[in-house]
């Protein structure tokens, strides 16, 4: 299939060109003294995220979205993807030095991890970890690379009916993939939904559900929402604690693997690669999802499945570069179609809506220069990356002696400091405040919040298109499906919605019938 013409000029043009000299525009851009060091404090504060259990990237981003508002786009995006991928390399120095996971996604790490540090080969572990990060990482960016631009060119395609199938679909799939139940995850979006119709009516200019709360008019604002449910939620839920377990400290000496543990891993990271990124693309925890599919993947395919579990190296190697792919390959949809994947790309979405950056198929013509240099940096923050893992892992180890008594409250203090900073409001601190209860109450329900903030990032662009699409049809509802790509993905997403309840009822049913069955065998033996 041929590429597609030229998003710059419309005209048809050589695209393998057209992308090199866009590509060398993202790196001059990229290669700014002041980008740079954004890059390098993205990466750093990112691996430090990874590596404290229980902060986790969302909560790190959404604490330190306020401090990207003295910042043009370009440099708030760079810093706060920076934290996001850096993540998933710190997590993996608490899984394999200490068998705790600093990040969710690296949980199936801990496994073959800790079993090789036990087994003297913690450096060979850490190194394969941060080679097979940086190689995933390298090449979902050069697919990031290729895959955004003909993406955001079929996008511009896309009509009001086009975009409100595309974000109903993108909420329902992420309702399918969620690890919670679908009634919740439908629930929270649509709290989500309805937050974000607080304030002043964007078609009719009428100021409605704001309790004449000036502060209110231009809704309720994504970043105390954020830090509120994921940063200071986080440190409700967490106890105080110290982190007194044993720390295995390797030397640098120790870092590099034999060349039998070089060629059991290459392949492991080829295949994570590949994996990673298709299964990030995909709306979810795809990070979270893609280490567990890559470690299962892995031991189906070893010949020696019986060293899973006991320090095999594709159990290393196979979900730290799915995790670092995914993570990448979420970019695509955020940057080609303005469709958030999951929480963190709704809050990275949110970093460049608040600064006048509308994510989406317009971004690649409308502002080159932040697309282009975002994807530049990432090929220079995954070689910053891969520089400080290895030779700092000692001291990023010896954060985790700092008490959880005294981190948290400095992190407290920053989440007020930042979200007050970023408009003076102390109604935003409220909102914060209360979210923070809010998501300490969601978290004790088993409600996962995440759904909630994407619902709200969203709302607006929902509502607007929903009504234009109306608009243009006199209130016809059939044009939804009578245009037909939304007619398709509004298939998709009933089919979606129709297999979930069919699982659901399924289930029911099961229950129901073990339920009967043990009460007719508690009445048979009374």
């Amino acid at each position: 299939m041929p590429p597609p013409a030229s998003l710059a000029s419309g005209k048809n043009e050589d695209w393998d060109l057209d992308t090199f000299n866009s590509l060398m525009l993202g790196f001059s851009v990229a290669f700014q003294p002041d980008v740079l060091f954004y890059a390098f404090i993205g990466c750093l504060v990112g691996t430090l995220v990874g590596v404290l259990p229980g902060v986790g990237p969302l909560a790190g981003i959404s604490i330190l979205l306020p401090a990207t508002f003295g910042l043009d786009a370009t440099k708030a995006i760079v810093m706060l993807a920076g934290i996001y991928y850096g993540s998933q390399y710190g997590g993996s120095t608490t899984s394999i030095l200490m068998r705790i996971p600093g990040e969710a996604s690296s949980v199936m790490t801990c496994i073959d991890g800790f079993a090789m540090a036990q087994k003297g080969r913690a450096g060979a572990a850490l190194a394969i970890a941060a080679v097979g990060s940086f190689v995933a990482g390298t090449l979902s960016v050069l697919a990031l690379t290729l895959v955004a631009p003909p993406l955001a060119a079929f996008a511009l395609k896309f009509g009001p009916p086009e975009y409100t199938a595309l974000l109903l679909l993108g909420l329902v799939f992420l309702a399918y993939m969620s690890t919670t139940s679908l009634p919740r995850t439908l629930l929270m979006a649509s709290i989500g939904l309805l937050l974000g119709c607080i304030g002043i009516d964007t078609m009719s200019g009428q100021f409605r559900y704001a309790f004449d709360i000036k502060e209110l008019a231009d809704g309720i604002g994504i970043v105390p929402v954020a830090v509120g449910l994921f940063g200071l939620g986080e440190i409700l839920s967490t106890p105080a604690r110290s982190m007194d377990a044993k720390i295995i400290s390797p030397r640098l000496a120790d870092l590099m693997p034999t060349r039998a543990e070089w060629r059991e891993a290459t392949p492991p990271i080829l295949r994570g690669s590949v994996l990673g990124f298709l299964v990030g693309i995909v709306p979810g925890s795809a990070h979270i999802i893609s280490s567990f599919i890559s470690y299962a993947l892995e031991k189906r395919l070893s010949k020696h499945p019986e060293q899973f579990g006991h320090g095999a190296v594709a159990g290393v190697a196979g979900p730290e570069s799915a995790n670092n792919a995914a993570s990448t390959g979420a970019f695509v949809p955020m940057l080609a179609l303005g469709l958030p994947t999951g929480p963190v790309t709704a809050v990275l979405m949110a970093a460049l809506l608040i600064h006048g950056v509308p994510p989406g198929p317009t971004l690649v013509t409308d502002h080159p220069q932040v697309f282009w240099g975002f994807i530049a940096s990432m090929y220079v923050g995954n070689l910053m990356l891969l520089a400080l893992n290895l030779p700092l892992v000692g001291l990023f180890v010896m954060v985790l002696r700092i008490p959880y008594a005294y981190l948290y409250p400095l992190i407290l203090m920053f989440c007020v400091l930042g979200v007050y900073e970023v408009s003076h409001s102390i109604v935003d601190v409220w909102i914060m405040l209360i979210m923070g209860v809010v998501g300490y109450l969601l978290r004790k329900c088993d409600l996962d919040p995440a759904p909630l903030v994407l619902g709200l990032v969203i709302a607006p662009t929902l509502e607007l298109s929903f009504r234009q699409a109306l608009t243009m049809s006199g209130g016809d509802f059939s044009i939804f499906v009578r245009r037909p790509i939304s007619a398709v993905l509004l298939v998709l997403a009933a089919l979606l919605l129709a297999h979930s309840i069919s699982t659901l009822l399924t289930a029911r049913r099961d229950w129901r019938r073990k339920l009967a069955e043990a009460e007719a065998g508690d009445n048979k033996s009374a």
